[in-house]
């Protein structure tokens, strides 16, 4: 009975603590929008537009900045918070698409190959704070169309002492990606190529690369490049439902709680095999803040930088089409 009883608390806690976020117009659920807190943590909802909070869990809390591709910002208090939450959707402002392309030309298949690395010090630690995004000049004037993206992802042996061999076991996972798409503004991620929702679910079993099919998302490069970016969402269970656990760990120190985010598995492994620095990386949670060149002296610390790890290795396929 005690044990019926706290099961049936726990789920009315659970089912009390649900906002969904929706769009006022249709509707329909907001899948994977950001809730930022403003104080540098947050959370997401899931393909549902279902999270979960309370002033129980985030007792600190007095407001939450929401945002999604392509909705207007919502800011609210948590004070009497209703159970759905309407966003606006706002006015399409993509420039950089090409038009005008004709599916029946020729075209030439070219790769830019992804750079894998099973050493687990040579990988930054994935945290859903931070977003990493890569950039990719266009070479050519011809019209390119992006078709795959590679994402390295180093796979850790369930025994250390194994862990050079390929054929060892790996530690399971299973872990929701968010991909986004960035005109090149200034040298930095700018608008959004897509406003479409982007989501990967890796586990061990996809290898030490995730390839994902972008083509029917018909994303042209544009004449000064753009950039890939990747955002952790959390871990999933077996069916790819995103789980609501609490993103990161409070510890108590002498000056108070601190919050450190939490790691996620796969590891996304770095590499010094690119000439430039190509790689950008951006605190989810704070609002307006800006990209980060991954370079000494922009206030990162790690080890990554000690060893001149400078760039996460994405690798892209595209089309090249040819002149008519």
């Amino acid at each position: 009975m005690h044990k019926v009883l706290f099961f049936l608390l726990l789920f009315s806690q659970i089912c009390s603590s649900q906002i969904t976020v929706k769009d006022s117009v249709t509707q329909y659920p907001v899948s994977y929008a950001t809730i930022s807190f403003g104080n540098g943590n947050g959370i997401f909802a899931d393909d549902e537009g279902v999270f979960y909070f309370t002033k129980k869990i985030y007792p600190d809390i007095d407001s939450l900045f929401i945002s999604a591709l392509g909705f207007k910002d919502l800011n609210i208090s948590t004070e009497n918070l209703p159970k759905t939450l309407l966003m606006m959707p706002q006015a399409d402002e993509l420039d950089e698409v090409v038009v005008g392309i004709k599916r029946n030309r020729k075209f030439k298949e070219e790769e830019i190959e992804p750079h894998l690395d099973d050493d687990y010090y040579n990988c930054w630690l994935p945290t859903i704070e931070s977003e990493i995004a890569v950039y990719f000049p266009k070479q050519v004037s011809k019209d390119q169309k992006l078709t795959t993206v590679s994402f390295p992802i180093a796979l850790e042996s369930k025994d250390w002492e194994k862990r050079n061999r390929r054929n060892s076991d790996k530690k399971p996972f299973s872990t929701l990606f968010k991909v986004k798409f960035y005109g090149n503004k200034n040298g930095k991620p700018g608008k959004v190529l897509t406003y479409k929702t982007i989501v990967f679910r890796a586990t061990e079993k996809d290898g030490d690369a995730y390839k994902l099919n972008v083509e029917d998302y018909d994303i042209y490069i544009p004449p000064n490049g753009f950039f890939v970016s990747l955002q952790v969402l959390g871990y999933t269970n077996k069916a790819g439902k995103l789980l609501p656990n609490k993103k990161y760990k409070e510890i108590k120190s002498k000056n108070g709680v601190v919050k450190i985010p939490t790691n996620f598995r796969p590891l996304l492994p770095f590499t010094d095999e690119v000439e430039s620095k190509n790689t950008f990386i951006k605190r989810v949670f704070i609002h307006e803040n800006d990209w980060l060149k991954f370079d000494k002296g922009n206030g990162f610390r790690s080890s990554l930088l000690d060893k001149d790890l400078f760039n996460y290795g994405i690798g892209i396929e595209f089309k090249t089409y040819k002149d008519d």
